[in-house]
């Protein structure tokens, strides 16, 4: 959290900087929104976050077009925040359109749609849907494993909500659990124990059946 709280003055300036110079339209000034949102989304000031990721999100949309790689990210990055959030009815349009952008503009292997591919099982896991979540998640692991490497961050991200879809599933509880384990230890070895991902798969663990 130091390294995060460090940052935040940094990002807070770079903004207004931006405003000043480029205007609040400018694609610099949206990503600069965008990353201070995504700074308080880390740091767990998912209110907060909001505001700038509507903004950043609206305004790539005007400036940018639908299905340019920025906005998309800023979809996601919307559609990711109100799922932490729980409002998971207001975050599967976002989802939804995230994945389908990326998949047309970027592929299937690309490591944004990749990303995003996790992000829908993850949601359709969370509502229960798990026949879905699991037509979306596909074989997302072991293409993540080949374009990444096993120790990338999004290859252990993608596998630990693998293991999360698992362990909801019908007889899938023990090996679902094992398979997070394994993988929490992993990012701990890899990225460290203090790493956010880390962290929030570590709780997760913590709180399986």
């Amino acid at each position: 959290m130091g390294q995060l709280e460090e940052a935040r003055p940094l990002l807070e300036e770079a903004l207004q900087a931006r405003k000043e110079t480029l205007g609040n339209r400018h694609p610099d000034t949206l990503t600069s929104i965008n990353n201070l949102g995504w700074l308080l989304a880390a740091m767990g000031e998912l209110k907060k976050a909001r505001p700038l990721y509507e903004e950043a999100m609206q305004g790539m949309r005007e400036t940018l077009g639908d299905r340019h790689p920025q906005t998309l990210t800023s979809i996601s990055n919307m559609g990711q925040l109100l799922q932490d959030m729980g409002q998971l009815e207001e975050a599967r349009p976002l989802h939804e359109e995230a994945l389908q952008g990326r998949r047309e503009t970027l592929g299937d292997r690309h490591r944004n749609t990749l990303i995003s591919i996790g992000n829908m099982a993850d949601l359709l896991r969370a509502t229960g849907a798990l026949v879905e979540s699991e037509a979306v998640l596909g074989n997302a692991v072991g293409v993540a494993q080949e374009v990444f490497g096993i120790d990338h961050m999004e290859t252990l991200v993608i596998t630990a909500k693998a293991a999360r879809l698992q362990h909801a599933q019908l007889g899938g509880a023990a090996a679902g659990k094992a398979l997070l384990a394994a993988t929490v230890a992993r990012m701990a070895e890899v990225f460290g124990e203090s790493h956010r991902q880390t962290s929030m798969y570590r709780k997760v663990l913590t709180e399986m059946e």
